[in-house]
């Protein structure tokens, strides 16, 4: 439920400082177009209109089915399932028959980690799979990751000609702005501020969108089409009192496109470093039923540093009917040594905030692969990730959660080395290559099928 709304229609626009042409150092603008390939905004050319493919979610579906071309040979298709025993995950399942049975729906995931989910390798697999399967609802949550000096998935590209900004990353022991939904804040540092946004024309496809909800500060400048952008049909600005310092602009189109330009609404309204604010990231939805997959990591992220009832307040506003849960590796990655009981209460102490901020959401806990670990002697088998695996198994087990243990379904002990041998770990030997984070998702999605076939309603009376 949303609070203090505002319905703006293109006609409403237009009056002194919204002109999207007007000299820049006139006023504080920001631009937000989703495009690729350009180096700057003088040179881009003007936004094109694009059809939405036939997905899943439009078309008659084949049977469900778990099979992916795995290229992973030491897999264990055995341990390749979710343990759900407590059937916590009966409701997530639900939304799933919904879409195979062709409702009218969307069924929202959010999948939160670290730098294995920032990159976008390993939840984007299982993002594209799920929409294969299920319906593409649109692309989810994308962020300005790049001009807050770390990477982003590249399915997505956003870009400024401004250099400087102030970022801030829930990882940071002082982040120098606010921090939101995605782990991170921007906000800008000059008066004169464009920003540039693309899908790739490649890794992107099949992403357009009709529908962008922009997540804000509440104390930042709003953004609204340009008045000569005659594809936007209204601008609703609203909060919702689970998370009131959140403003969300909801932009609808009419038709399917790949970008849009939003520029400050009053220029004149908020003069350099006044607004304290930062800037959030997008929802892109595209009208259809299906799943709609965020996927929010940041580099270096624990479980304690998404353990803040303020930032779970702000993420239940996603709605996610799944929670799905990839952390642990960078605690296992301590100097000292690695205390079990120590990182469950750390566990234990985020997935007690979750529940009572995100009540009605399922919660999927999944083990890291294991890794190296660098020493004066080279690389070595990073013994802790077993340690961190048993720990979060054991306590979903304990806590009726349901668990993938990507750990065991990887090999386990001593798998490292055949992830090695097959060139599928990265330079540091702690992150994986990118076809490594993609047999990664399409466990993880294969995984979330049997569960599904596996769990098939009770039969009717007609069908007995």
């Amino acid at each position: 439920m949303s609070i203090n709304t505002q319905s703006i229609k293109p006609g409403d626009r237009g009056k002194g400082g919204n002109n999207p042409r007007a000299p820049r150092a006139s006023a504080f603008k920001i631009g937000l177009i989703l495009a690729c390939g350009f180096a700057n905004l003088s040179s881009l050319p003007e936004p094109r209109a694009v059809e939405t493919p036939v997905t899943e979610g439009t078309r008659s579906r084949a049977a469900l089915t778990d099979s992916v071309n795995l290229q992973l040979p030491f897999a264990v298709d055995s341990l390749c399932r979710v343990s759900d025993p407590a059937r916590s995950l009966d409701g997530f399942l639900d939304g799933l028959d919904r879409l195979l049975d062709g409702r009218d729906t969307i069924v929202r995931i959010v999948h939160l980690g670290d730098s294995h989910v920032q990159a976008g390798f390993y939840s984007g697999q299982v993002m594209r799979l799920l929409h294969q399967a299920f319906g593409n609802a649109g692309r989810g949550w994308i962020a300005p990751l790049k001009l807050a000096g770390v990477n982003e998935p590249k399915d997505y590209r956003i870009s400024s000609t401004v250099g400087k900004w102030t970022s801030g990353r829930c990882v940071q022991r002082a982040p120098g702005c606010p921090w939101g939904l995605g782990g991170m804040g921007l906000r800008p540092e000059s008066e004169t501020v464009d920003l540039a946004i693309g899908i790739s024309p490649l890794l992107g496809a099949g992403y357009a969108f009709n529908e962008v909800h922009f997540y804000r500060d509440a104390r930042t400048p709003r953004l609204l089409p340009g008045a000569e952008d005659e594809r936007w049909t209204e601008a609703v600005c609203g909060s919702d009192p689970r998370a009131p310092e959140v403003v969300v602009d909801t932009f609808r189109l009419a038709t399917t496109v790949d970008s849009l330009h939003l520029y400050s609404v009053r220029p004149d309204e908020y003069l350099p470093g006044e607004a304290a604010g930062s800037y959030y990231g997008f929802s892109l939805l595209n009208g259809q039923p299906g799943i709609l997959y965020h996927s929010i990591g940041q580099n270096g992220a624990m479980f304690v540093n998404y353990a803040n009832a303020g930032y779970l307040r702000q993420l239940s506003l996603l709605e996610p009917s799944l929670l799905i849960i990839t952390l642990g590796t960078n605690e296992s990655y301590t100097p000292r040594p690695f205390r079990e009981e120590e990182f469950v209460a750390q566990i234990d102490g985020f997935i007690r905030l979750v529940r009572e901020y995100l009540p009605s959401t399922a919660l999927l806990l999944t083990t890291p692969a294991e890794s190296f670990r660098r020493t004066r002697n080279g690389f070595v088998r990073n013994e802790n990730i077993a340690k961190a695996a048993h720990a979060i198994t054991t306590y979903a087990e304990a806590g009726g959660l349901a668990c993938f243990d990507l750990y065991c379904a990887t090999g386990g002990a001593n798998s490292c080395r055949k992830w090695r041998d097959g060139k599928l770990l990265g330079r540091d030997r702690v992150h994986f290559s990118t076809a490594g984070y993609y047999e990664q998702g399409k466990l993880l999605y294969k995984a979330l099928v049997r569960l599904k076939t596996d769990r098939q309603p009770p039969a009717t009376a007609d069908e007995q």
